[in-house]
């Protein structure tokens, strides 16, 4: 490793302390030994540690007041605590504290290892992230949080896209985050300082998607008794997002290709033209190919909207982000919500959230962490509030539970499967069915097998 992370080891028995100073030094770490709770509380004042590994029963000062002054000091520092004296009670009173990781005398050296690396790693990242998001300020790349390589590929397209004037088309599933791409490419832009306007184009009706986008002249219909300048006139010399461009009906989209060709726009009811200087970046979740062979989509928008695509990874292939994710999450829903008591989710807790498939993506995992974070009346959640609040996410509804309780034929777990995920989509039969791979007419069929008892074919 290029600069050795400092670990302190606490445990008022000096040999047991040695046990894991050496070997965690032979490791490549920079390990100081405490012989007290007194000396540790000492130490972490005195100079800054990576992260701390402490014995939770020792006299006078415990593992308790170790983690209280470490947190004190830093929150971030990852504490790591170790007892003979295990039981369920003082693990959840350990996690509700705030400790990173809770093992229990005898451990496997290998077990101390694997979690201290992944406490560091997930340290790591945090400090990663904020550094991105400082550099890039509100709305840049900074509001992007995720250090998986498919982040990482997506921030390295982002900065030569973000510099260049063409359209781009930013492809991804719903709730994947395709807005806060948007926002980057003109946050980290010549455009930034202009104007960013976005519009949802299934959020309006085909009469009032025009005018909003366009503009009016007063009297141009029933109800236009003021002029509207459009959005496109509002987002002059900066950026105009156009969300869902799929959905766009048909006579916008040839209204929308002459201003990409010619640069001018005309309110409805106008008898003149405006130029404008826009750059568009449109995003969609559509097969836009398969909507132009089917009529649906014009050839001609899609190939000028098409000159630069970048592509957003769904969280189930990022799903190393989650926990950061959460953190981000956490943060965000306190701040909205200054009287909650929650301050982190358990290990527990976040690994079953990444095992989850989130066909509603990052945003369906925001809403959820939102949701604990109103309802849960203490510090730290805990798996047993998945249970209450969010049984679609709990370890045990997911149909491989089943497999703990005795064998089970395939083609039944199978099933299973299948009506789960169709759950978390909400019941949308075409999108489960894009989520597992198959035709929508297998999920139909299973269905059927299912409701009436005949044995699967």
């Amino acid at each position: 490793m290029a600069s050795k992370e400092r670990i302190l080891v606490v445990d008022d028995h000096v040999e047991m302390g040695r046990m894991l100073q050496d070997p965690l030094t032979d490791e490549g770490y920079e390990v100081e030994l405490a012989t007290g709770g007194s000396e540790a509380i000492r130490l972490v004042r005195a100079r800054p540690f990576d992260a701390v590994l402490s014995d939770l029963r020792m006299e006078q000062v415990d593992g308790f007041d170790v983690l209280a002054a470490v947190r004190a000091m830093d929150p971030e520092v990852p504490v790591l605590l170790m007892t003979a004296f295990g039981n369920v009670e003082s693990a959840v009173e350990a996690m509700r504290r705030g400790a990173w990781h809770y093992f229990t005398k005898p451990f496997r050296l290998e077990e101390v290892l694997i979690y201290l690396r992944r406490a560091l790693d997930e340290r790591r990242l945090r400090a990663e992230n904020r550094v991105l998001r400082k550099a890039a300020g509100p709305g840049g790349l900074g509001a992007l949080v995720g250090r998986s390589a498919a982040m990482r590929s997506l921030y390295e397209m982002i900065e030569p896209v973000a510099h260049s004037g063409a359209p781009v088309l930013l492809r991804g599933e719903s709730g994947s985050g395709k807005e806060l791409v948007a926002r980057a490419l003109h946050s980290e832009g010549p455009r930034a300082a202009e104007p960013f306007v976005a519009v949802n184009c299934t959020a309006l009706p085909h009469a009032l998607l025009e005018s909003e986008l366009f503009g009016h002249v007063k009297g141009a219909f029933t109800g236009a008794t003021t002029p509207r300048r459009g959005l496109f006139v509002e987002a002059d010399k900066g950026t105009l997002f156009l969300d869902e461009i799929g959905d766009m009906p048909s006579e916008l989209q040839a209204k929308l290709l002459r201003v990409l060709e010619d640069g001018e726009v005309r309110a409805v009811g106008a008898d003149s033209s405006r130029k404008v200087e826009v750059r568009i970046v449109a995003a969609t979740h559509q097969d836009l190919e398969m909507r132009v062979r089917e009529g649906r989509f014009r050839a001609d928008l899609f190939y000028r909207l098409n000159v630069v695509t970048l592509r957003i990874p769904p969280l189930r292939e990022r799903r190393e982000d989650i926990p950061l994710l959460v953190e981000h999450f956490v943060s965000r829903a306190r701040a909205r919500n200054p009287r909650s008591k929650v301050t982190a989710l358990s290990p527990e807790v976040v690994s079953a959230l990444g095992a989850m498939p989130w066909p509603g993506n990052v945003r369906e995992l925001e809403n959820l962490v939102e949701r604990l974070v109103v309802l849960i009346p203490r510090e730290m959640v805990e798996v047993g509030d998945l249970r209450l609040h969010a049984p679609a996410v709990s370890p045990e509804a997911h149909p491989l539970a089943l497999a703990q309780e005795g064998v089970w034929p395939l083609r039944q777990l199978e099933g299973e499967y299948i009506s789960w995920v169709v759950a978390h989509c909400g019941g949308n039969k075409t999108r489960a069915a894009e989520l597992l791979g198959i035709d929508v007419s297998t999920i139909h069929r299973r269905e059927r097998e299912r409701g009436s008892g005949n044995p699967p074919r």
